[in-house]
């Protein structure tokens, strides 16, 4: 569904500011400490609602850069992370993926968050791709995930069952600090990823 440039400009980050300023957010733990360099933070594509404004409240003093498909529903958000002060890293692993890792390797270098869904646009839902974990591995930067779990919500009938926090949910955030190994194959690589997504999805 295409959304006019006016509401996803104007109108879509202010209800999202508004929606989020609603919600009772608990955190746990309530902070983690992240070192100079660059640091990736992810959460599910079906959780960003909550998922991108958390990044900000998290680490305020920090630069951040999303990355954002090139999809139609990408164009929307995107227009709506610039207005809340986002950089914007345009593509995804299967459109521009070199021009996108290149770009986030630049920002991480200079001590800038990543902020990303590792399942979008696409999927599988709820599924790690492989470029994010690898740029992490080789470089040795660390990757924050956001486990989101909403007492009240909306559940769309899309790939990511995408949820929409009814205002005023208490609203649970279990924060996963993720040092990535050094992998010897690309095989290690692949299996790592889905014990990691299997793992995130089964947490408590």
């Amino acid at each position: 569904m295409s959304i006019s440039p006016v509401i996803s400009r104007y109108i879509l980050p202010i209800a999202l500011k508004l929606l989020y300023a609603s919600l009772r957010i608990s955190i746990t733990p309530r902070e983690i400490q992240l070192p100079e360099k660059g640091s990736i933070i992810a959460f599910w594509h079906g959780k960003m609602i909550t998922g991108w404004l958390l990044a900000r409240t998290l680490y305020p003093k920090k630069k951040i850069a999303a990355v954002v498909s090139l999809s139609e529903d990408g164009r929307a958000l995107a227009h709506t992370l610039e207005q809340l002060g986002f950089l914007l890293i345009r593509g995804s692993s299967s459109k521009k993926g070199d021009e996108v890792k290149r770009a986030m390797q630049e920002v991480l270098q200079k001590g800038w968050l990543v902020v990303l869904t590792p399942d979008g646009p696409r999927g599988p839902v709820n599924q790690f791709k492989y470029g994010a974990l690898r740029l992490a591995s080789h470089n040795h930067y660390p990757v924050v995930f956001a486990e989101i779990h909403y007492t009240k919500k909306w559940t769309l009938n899309s790939w990511d069952c995408f949820e929409i926090p009814k205002p005023f949910s208490k609203t649970y955030v279990k924060l996963h600090f993720i040092e990535l190994p050094e992998f010897k194959s690309e095989k290690e690589l692949q299996i790592y990823t889905k014990n990691l997504s299997d793992r995130l999805n089964h947490a408590e």
